[in-house]
């Protein structure tokens, strides 16, 4: 029984909480331990995400170029792109640097995952765009060259060996390697490099909290690990009096908590095996002893993978506190599977994830870091240290060493244009906003969704996936930024909100509000994201992935949402090529007849659209199809708004064909001129779309 519950782990003797002191309190000090706890859950997100930027930034400063590959498709043989990538067999320095950056990075979205679902099952819906980090803009405010605060963990300043240290985004250097091991450091480590000076109780502060309050903020705890201690100590809180409910079971919430998964799930064709075996990635909603025994593994595997040692002191004993324990390390034949590598001509090939991830997963995160200052990071090449020696762009720069250069007949721009892209760009007196702006929508493409994707009544009301092509297209981003510019992107300069009342489109030559005079031109700002789910309204499709009608957050393979996902929840929906019936009705257009799949820029509304705003001047359909077509019209019933209406030829929906390796700008601008003929029919569109801006140039193509 709860009633009965000892502490699960021994956390007195590693962080010197004294468990006694959560056992039998006070009932009256129930509501302000719920309080407390659930402050901590929201705190432990923050801390979690903060990372990540911070991590990606370093991880794609790293020199090098990347394919763009996948599994029976050789449309990109004998091109390459800047931003290096994880491979299966690192020799250099940034190799091994990229592999172990890239590891921690992952295991950080692990860990936000992990505290994303023990916040929802104490009540708490996770904030990722709260203001402890950034601004209503999407602008981060807790990276800069003036910041030192690790939110929740520490001022840098108040510490003997990081008090020159920035809390800021930069490339991967000396003191960004000071900053990552200030931020994992082990509690007994951050305890020794405090300062004299730092007045007790600052850090480290005594649990349960005393003279706090709801509202008030929360004491710095010094250490993630400490963080994650009193956290689960305060989860374990009991109170006098025969019937008392524990904390615990006070805040266990079975009916609302929302629990997912991107690690341990079983996906068919796409993610068949769990990444981490060893433990639970989400908290079993069922038996309130079980549920609160996987928390605290979580916690466990969080201070685990990051610092080298669980909560559990006699754990740590047996153990070298750098060695992650085997039950919080992934899988080697899970990884294998999960995340196959092909090579140029989409053949299979050994998995670099699986290298870049297994061998590294052994250690923690602490211990990794410290091995790239001390062995690595002198040989590493960075992109401002390439480009100071690399002044202009050409085309062998973006030509496979070992490759053919695929047909001509398909639709790609040449080498040689991308390198002039490439230079334009980087002369621009602008650049470094516009790539910066690019970055900052492509990571607000992750954050915005994350706060539906934990909210289960949003979920309940129409299925939200992780924005896992957000994830990769914000770091293709990011690395085109620190390419052209040769400078971090800045991520504290926002996004201004999309105006009211306006129809954005997704590309160059798209604009619906074109009259045949005005400039056609690309994509606004405002909406720059990287995966449909993260679009905001009609017409801001991307790079065109052949979508279903049934909409949805998560991108990458035109079959991510076929027929069986949708059965029961949108209606019945054929596969590529077949008629498809949507006729469930009240999904933003409401009930159509006609093939299953929208063009790019085209789509319904919010998660009906492709990836990628504006689109790559590269993308090409991986596959063939039929797509029906829509035009919009303001909507009567909410002015501002817009309501899509489906195209037809005669009695029959209108349709689009399209083929594998076709251009998915040139479809999209068939698509356009179809609608604009309805739209706007005495406006004249050219027959052809606008040369590809340098924009559209320089970015990838999405897999």
């Amino acid at each position: 029984m709860l009633s009965d519950i000892k502490m699960l782990v021994d956390i007195k003797a590693l962080y010197g909480i004294d468990e006694r002191a959560f056992l039998d309190r006070d009932p009256a000090s129930r509501a302000t331990d719920i309080a407390a706890v659930r402050a901590i859950a929201q705190a432990a997100c923050e801390v979690e995400l903060f990372t990540i930027p911070l991590y990606m930034t370093a991880l794609y400063s790293i020199q090098g170029f990347h394919q763009i590959t996948s599994s029976g498709n050789n449309f990109y043989a004998g091109r390459q792109w800047p931003g290096a990538a994880v491979t299966a067999d690192p020799k250099t320095a940034n190799e091994k640097a990229f592999n172990s950056i890239f590891s921690v990075f992952i295991q950080e979205m692990l860990h936000l995952q992990l505290a994303a679902n023990m916040a929802t099952t104490i009540g708490v819906p996770p904030d990722f765009t709260s203001e402890a980090l950034q601004n209503d803009s999407h602008g981060w405010t807790c990276y800069g060259p003036d910041k030192t605060v690790i939110p929740h963990i520490i001022d840098l300043e108040d510490t003997l060996d990081y008090d020159n240290v920035a809390v800021n985004l930069g490339a991967l250097d000396k003191d960004t390697i000071r900053l990552f091991l200030a931020i994992e450091q082990p509690e007994r480590i951050a305890k020794e490099f405090l300062k004299p000076s730092v007045k007790p109780g600052t850090y480290f502060p005594k649990a349960p909290f005393e003279n706090w309050k709801e509202g008030d903020p929360l004491p710095m705890f010094g250490s993630i690990g400490y963080m994650y201690a009193v956290y689960g100590a305060y989860l374990q809180a009991t109170y006098r009096g025969e019937h008392e409910p524990t904390l615990w079971q006070s805040v266990f919430n079975q009916q609302a908590a929302q629990q997912n998964d991107m690690f341990n799930s079983f996906v068919a064709g796409g993610h068949p095996m769990s990444e981490y075996p060893g433990f639970q990635a989400t908290v079993a909603q069922v038996y309130p002893d079980i549920g609160l025994a996987q928390m605290i593994a979580m916690m466990d595997a969080i201070s685990d993978q990051g610092e080298g040692g669980t909560l559990a002191f006699k754990q740590l004993k047996l153990q070298n506190v750098n060695r992650v324990m085997e039950t919080y390390q992934s899988s080697e034949p899970a990884l294998r599977s999960d995340y196959p590598s092909y090579d140029q001509d989409g053949a299979l090939k050994r998995s670099a994830t699986t290298k870049a991830r297994f061998d590294n997963d052994k250690r923690s995160h602490y211990e990794r870091f410290l091995e790239i200052r001390d062995r690595l990071l002198p040989d590493v090449v960075t992109w401002p240290a390439w480009r100071a020696t690399h002044k202009e762009w050409t085309a062998k720069d973006f030509e496979y060493p070992t490759g053919l250069l695929p047909p001509t007949s398909r639709s790609l721009p040449t080498p040689d244009e991308t390198a002039r892209a490439m230079n334009a760009l980087a002369a621009g007196d602008d650049s470094h906003l516009l790539l910066s702006q690019v970055v900052v929508g492509a990571i607000a493409g992750v954050t915005t969704v994350l706060n539906d994707y934990w909210d289960a009544k949003k979920q309940a009301k129409s299925p939200i996936s992780f924005p896992m092509p957000s994830m990769v297209g914000s770091g293709d981003r990011m690395s085109i930024c620190w390419a052209v510019t040769g400078a971090a992107p800045d991520l504290s300069v926002g996004l201004d909100p999309p105006k009211q009342g306006t129809l954005y489109h997704a590309c160059q030559g798209l604009a619906w509000d074109f009259d045949g005079t005005t400039p056609n031109d690309c994509a606004a700002v405002a909406i720059f994201h990287t995966c449909r789910g993260s679009n905001g309204c009609h017409a801001q499709g991307g790079c065109g992935f052949a979508q279903t009608y049934g909409g949805g957050g998560s991108c990458g393979s035109s079959s991510s949402c076929g027929a069986t996902a949708l059965r029961g929840t949108y209606g019945y929906m054929r596969r590529i090529g077949e008629t498809a019936m949507h006729a469930a009705g009240g999904v933003c257009g409401g009930p159509s007849v006609g093939p299953g799949y929208q063009p790019p820029t085209d789509n319904k509304c919010k998660s009906f659209g492709g990836c990628a705003v504006p689109i790559s001047a590269y993308q090409l359909y991986p596959e063939d199809g039929l797509m029906a077509l829509y035009s919009f019209d303001k909507d009567p019933k909410n002015p501002g708004g817009f309501i899509s209406k489906q195209i037809y030829d005669g009695p029959k929906p209108a349709i689009l064909p399209f083929s594998k390796g076709d251009s998915v700008h040139d479809i999209a601008y068939q698509a356009y001129k179809k609608a604009m003929q309805v739209q706007n029919p005495g406006v004249t569109v050219p027959d052809t779309p606008p040369p590809n801006n340098t924009l559209r140039l320089v970015f990838p193509p999405s897999t």
